[in-house]
């Protein structure tokens, strides 16, 4: 017999109001149980809302552009007794064995059977499901391991696109019997992840508060379709910040557990991939508050207080640009957790211009556009290998420094859309002209908004400049987990006293911000005056590569 059923959108994090971009399926589809329904946005992540159980698409409740929350009605379903999927929610009868035996007793004879069956072991291979039109996505972090054992729904893997970050969930509960990737791979849909070992009396999902296995048993019973549909709100904390909370960069497995513990996000320094926030990080920020003196840990940041500005004039409203709303928090938890200092220095680049300026014809005709940054990129290449404590990061306890192997330079691009930072791998490897044309390219790709995630990953230092638009100095705030960032301002010339006269010279300045608990002030004036030095020595910094 036919069943009527109604599909909520269910949980999706801390985001309301997020809108439907697309529209998978359509009125009279056959659906499959985890099958893609429709397509949700938030300001960090795109993210499919899968189907529940089998059955038929009967009516469609939302269409693109649509704001939804959860809870919102999605989509009607015809749920037939052929589905072999409508097992599923009475399968979850044994995970509520502990409620009372009058209501455990009203299952069927038929599902009692199904379930002991169920209770034998057996493999099951875990796939990437439906992840939209991307191809080749990078796996930023595993969240498990061999032995570990998960419950439905629970995150397996985080994957990272240049447009968003999502998890991938397991379908069942069960035990990880091996894991076919790893952090970096690249993965698409229908590619194997790990395999599982289900056994049904583990359980496919968590067990209920103990108030409330009786009603969780009849619900099951009455409207076993509704139970899967419809997910039981969060409590949250009235610790976090649900403004900084929502823009944290932290996939939905993180968010889940620092709701738990009651963690505010923005406060959490995050150590993954392009500053992704981890559960070790959660953890280290429980840690490390705890360590605190009482105080201390009870010290919150004033609120701003809020203003109608339009009691004083006109006003046009803006809503902030998804760059911006994503670095801003990113920006704000650099400054509040990093001792910033700036050190102020000036270089003489009148040989190195000279230089730069003789070679542009060779180079514009083997189609590359000699610029300033490229030689600056190259002297910093060889200041971070002079002075490698600043290629580092502290690691997630503040007691330990990661030294790289590697020089992999960021620079801050100027786009439409806002400042983007792509990273030139292995800077220290490449001439000038090699780096020119990187430079161009990533430009390129900025300016166009087709900037992939391994090129905007991995930076080991940063290099601001403004010198095109102007300014004598500015502070510019290190991109952490980096632990320092030079800003470059526009050139000028001014009279130098060579000993004897005073004589006109191109000078450069330089703005050298740093993390203040891993550089010292001595350290950062050497490595200005380094910096200072080999941009002066215009043949060193052309000479090819060893």
């Amino acid at each position: 017999m036919a069943t009527r059923t109604e599909i909520l959108i269910p949980d999706i994090g801390d985001f309301t109001d997020v809108e439907v971009i697309e529209v998978l399926v359509s009125p009279g589809d056959q659906v499959h149980k985890e099958q893609g329904l429709l397509t949700v946005e938030t300001d960090k992540a795109t993210m499919d809302i899968p189907a529940p159980i089998s059955g038929k698409v009967l009516e469609m409740c939302v269409s693109t552009g649509d704001k939804v929350s959860m809870g919102d009605l999605a989509v009607i379903m015809e749920i037939g007794a052929d589905v072999p999927e409508m097992a599923v929610p009475h399968a979850k009868a044994p995970a509520v064995a502990a409620a009372p035996a009058q209501a455990v007793a009203a299952a069927s004879q038929p599902e009692k059977a199904a379930a002991e069956t169920a209770s034998t072991p057996s493999s099951m291979q875990v796939s990437v499901p439906d992840i939209g039109d991307f191809d080749g996505v990078e796996i930023i972090d595993v969240l498990v391991k061999v032995g570990d054992a998960v419950e439905s729904e629970q995150s397996l893997v985080s994957l990272e696109t240049d447009k968003a970050t999502m998890d991938i969930p397991s379908p069942h509960a069960g035990v990880v019997e091996s894991l076919q990737v790893k952090v970096g791979d690249k993965v698409s849909e229908g590619n194997p992840l790990l395999v599982l070992t289900v056994m049904q009396s583990m359980g496919e999902s968590t067990p209920a508060p103990q108030e409330n296995q009786s009603a969780k048993v009849s619900a099951l019973a009455s409207e076993p379709v509704k139970a899967v549909a419809a997910r039981v709100p969060e409590k949250k904390s009235r610790a976090v910040d649900e403004e900084g909370f929502a823009l944290a960069h932290a996939g939905p497995s993180v968010r889940k557990f620092a709701r738990e513990v009651g963690v505010d996000l923005i406060r959490v320094t995050g150590t993954g991939r392009k500053g992704r926030i981890t559960h070790a990080d959660v953890k280290q920020h429980i840690k490390s508050r705890m360590s605190e003196a009482p105080a201390i840990a009870s010290v919150g940041l004033p609120s701003v207080p809020q203003v109608d500005f339009a009691k004083f004039g006109p006003v046009e409203i803006r809503p902030l640009g998804r760059i911006h709303k994503i670095s801003g928090p990113r920006l704000q938890a650099s400054w509040l957790n990093i001792p910033h200092v700036t050190q102020h220095d000036l270089a003489d680049i009148t040989d190195m211009e000279a230089m730069r300026n003789a070679l542009k014809p060779s180079a514009e005709a083997k189609g590359i556009r000699l610029t300033p940054l490229a030689f600056i990129m190259r002297a910093c290449a060889m200041a971070l290998q002079e002075f490698p404590q600043f290629n580092t990061s502290l690691d997630s306890t503040g007691e330990n420094l990661v030294y790289k192997q590697y020089v992999h330079i960021g620079f801050a691009a100027d786009t439409e859309n806002g400042l983007v930072v792509p990273v030139v791998k292995d800077a220290d490897k490449k001439d000038v002209f090699e780096l020119a044309k990187e430079l161009a390219d990533l430009s390129a790709a900025a300016r166009d908004g087709k900037l992939t995630a391994a090129q905007i990953q991995g930076g080991c230092f940063t290099i601001s400049s403004l010198g095109g638009i102007g300014g004598t100095a500015f502070t510019p705030i290190v991109n952490a987990p980096e632990v320092a960032i030079l800003g470059v301002s526009r050139s000028s010339m001014a009279p130098v006293y060579d000993g004897e006269n005073f004589v006109p010279r191109l000078m450069l300045p330089l703005s050298l911000s740093y993390d203040h608990r891993v550089v010292d002030g001595a350290d950062a004036a050497r490595f200005t005056n380094y910096l200072g030095e080999a941009m002066a020595n215009a043949t060193k910094l052309i000479q090819a590569i060893p």
